[in-house]
């Protein structure tokens, strides 16, 4: 289906509304039993979905009431292993659809870590009956999808925390902390790395699902016409309709810390670009595996992103955040050099405030407490976060093709982005090796963005609304953000 068709097909979508609604009332889920046990639910089993079984497991009178997947294998298997971990004391019951455990009243909680494609709409679909949320980074597939997530939790009461376990950090709380108060001067540059090694997916075919997954429900409200085994379990990262690539993969959780150091009150940046491409691999996948991305909010602050996932020898991990300071003085790696050093200083960070116990303990902390405001990493931090990551994905969705070389990186007087761009394409032409005869680059646009409407303005503002929300299937809509 055309990206047109498939945004023809929301607007008619979206006037059906959603098919799902739980009538909860606000903060249902709030009173427990009175042995204050937790019942919760994992939605999502393979993958990050097992860390949520085992953190969870390790919470006192935290019962896992229900497992939810659409594979009836990784279900099974699952289900043995909570069987076995709980010495054959767990009641926990197995479901392919959630809204079967969405709708025991019983329930109080549900951990989310499904495909990207799934999170908000499960989120809305909880906070709807009540239920409080953990839910997996990215929040969001998608900006506008995000802001009906944030909605759900204001309107129903419930708490929401994001899957970005630096905020239970007291010592990330505080750096931002003094970040923000100044300590090191004005922050000009907040910098986010993903770059983690990682390879090729090569080609899937299309076949019939196999019988043991329920392909409708694993699609629930991503349009995707027919089967290929690279979508499940893992690889619909590398796919638009699934995933979000690694921006707002691992890197959501730098795209968050990055977040988090801008100055206290801003919300969404003013405009967006982003350049890059999928090198090397000739696979399926569509996301960039190799992407310099930036955003400047309304103060002047900008947030920089370089994701790198081509490996080649002599590869430099990097899955951290940088601060840059307008006197010249930088954080790297947890050391503060001042201006013109190269000598780095250990920076003596006080605890800052975070709920105690851990990205697991807090959310059952803020559960128990019936108090979003606990949660480390709440719906409209984790919104934000995301949109920053949403906006530089989709400039480059709307990117043309320019020939790999210097001249790819055009940021007019931006002397700083130019040099961090260098950095890349440096690493790519003499590390990776790619030639610039015949090897191109894909230079999105600057997509201009109204914090406020939550909406793209000026050149490109028709392409880029189209990507503000994606299509949904019949019975999987995430409804509008007044109806909530």
């Amino acid at each position: 289906m055309s990206t047109t068709t498939r945004r023809t097909f929301l607007k008619s979508s979206l006037a059906l509304g959603t098919a799902f609604t739980v009538c909860g009332t606000r903060a249902t889920a709030q009173v427990l039993g009175a042995n204050n046990r937790l019942r919760i639910a994992v939605a999502g089993l393979n993958s990050r979905g097992g860390s949520h079984i085992n953190g969870w497991l390790e919470q006192d009178n935290v019962e896992i009431a229900y497992l939810i997947d659409p594979d009836e294998r990784v279900l099974a298997g699952k289900l043995d292993y909570v069987k076995r971990k709980t010495e054959g004391k767990s009641t926990c019951k197995g479901v392919a659809d959630v809204r079967k455990a969405l709708e025991d009243k019983n329930l109080d909680a549900i951990s989310i870590a499904t495909p990207n494609h799934w999170h908000s709409l499960m989120t809305i679909w909880a906070a709807q009956a009540g239920k409080h949320v953990y839910v997996e980074k990215p929040m969001s597939h998608d900006i506008a999808e995000g802001r009906v997530a944030v909605e759900a939790q204001k309107k129903y009461g419930v708490v929401i925390q994001h899957g970005t376990q630096s905020r239970s950090s007291a010592r990330n709380a505080g750096l931002h902390d003094l970040i923000r108060a100044g300590k090191f001067g004005k922050m000009k540059i907040s910098y986010g790395y993903c770059c983690k090694p990682r390879s090729g997916i090569g080609f899937e075919c299309p076949t019939a699902p196999p019988a043991h997954l329920d392909w409708n429900l694993w699609r629930g409200p991503a349009i995707i016409d027919q089967y290929h085994a690279n979508y499940v379990h893992y690889d619909w990262h590398w796919f638009w309709e699934t995933g979000n690539g690694d921006m707002n993969n691992q890197g959501t959780h730098q795209l968050d810390m990055a977040y988090w150091a801008l100055d206290k009150g801003l919300t969404h940046p003013i405009r967006a670009m982003a350049l890059g491409g999928r090198f090397l691999w000739n696979d399926q996948g569509e996301t960039p595996n190799t992407m310099f991305g930036m955003a400047e909010y309304p103060n002047g602050q900008y947030v920089f992103f370089n994701v790198r996932n081509v490996n080649y020898d002599g590869y430099q991990r990097q899955v951290e955040n940088e601060y840059y300071f307008e006197d010249g003085g930088k954080i790297i790696r947890g050391k503060y050099y001042p201006a013109g050093s190269d000598q780095g200083e250990d920076i003596d960070v006080p605890a800052g405030h975070v709920t105690p116990g851990g990205n697991w303990g807090s959310f059952i902390a803020a559960c128990r407490a019936g108090d979003p405001s606990m949660a480390n990493g709440n719906a409209v931090d984790a919104h934000r976060g995301c949109v920053l990551g949403h906006l530089m994905n989709n400039s480059y969705r709307l990117g043309r093709a320019v020939p790999f070389n210097e001249a790819a990186g055009r940021f007019g007087d931006n002397t700083d982005a130019y040099e961090h761009f260098m950095k890349l394409h440096e690493i790519m032409r003499d590390g990776v090796g790619l030639p610039e005869d015949g090897t191109e680059y894909i230079v999105g646009p600057w997509l201009t963005f109204d914090p406020e409407t939550e909406r793209c303005t000026g050149a490109f503002a028709t392409e880029a609304n189209e990507l503000l929300k994606d299509a949904n299937r019949p019975g999987f809509q995430v409804p509008d953000p007044k109806r909530v």
